[in-house]
């Protein structure tokens, strides 16, 4: 079982990985060893996750989850195949911890007395300045 949050945990057989080869560096190794990692989930029939974390997942996914559903992750920062395949897990659990959090509430409020006198101010204080420019003798033209 893998941990997301206190009432959240995947289990193992969820995730499917599937290894390929990473471009990049590396040198003849790279043509040999399929070291990046592509981690699928799904979500859209995942038990572990209610309706309103999977809205929230599907908008925090973006292009990485399928119309189907499936969260695809491809990880291939690292030379090895191990920190690669840990590198994916950790993206996948950090965006479902980021959509199991309810955002919050916006609670409107009005602003204080004295920000409104300091806008008043500043508007009276701008005032002045442009009626300051205005043209000098009005009889020479």
């Amino acid at each position: 079982m893998i941990r997301v949050t206190e009432s959240i945990s995947l289990s193992e057989d969820e995730i499917e990985e599937r290894f390929i080869r990473a471009p990049g560096p590396g040198g003849q190794n790279v043509n040999k060893v399929a070291s990046a990692v592509q981690l699928r989930f799904d979500a859209a029939n995942s038990p572990a996750l209610s309706a309103a974390v999977l809205q929230r997942l599907t908008r925090l996914a973006g292009s990485r989850m399928t119309r189907e559903g499936v969260i695809v992750l491809t990880a291939r920062q690292f030379r090895s195949q191990e920190r690669n395949r840990h590198d994916a897990l950790q993206r996948l659990v950090a965006l479902i911890r980021a959509a199991a959090t309810p955002p919050k509430k916006r609670r409107p409020t009005r602003p204080s007395l004295a920000s409104r006198r300091r806008v008043a101010e500043g508007k009276r204080r701008h005032s002045a300045l442009k009626k300051q420019r205005g043209k000098y003798g009005s009889d020479d033209g």
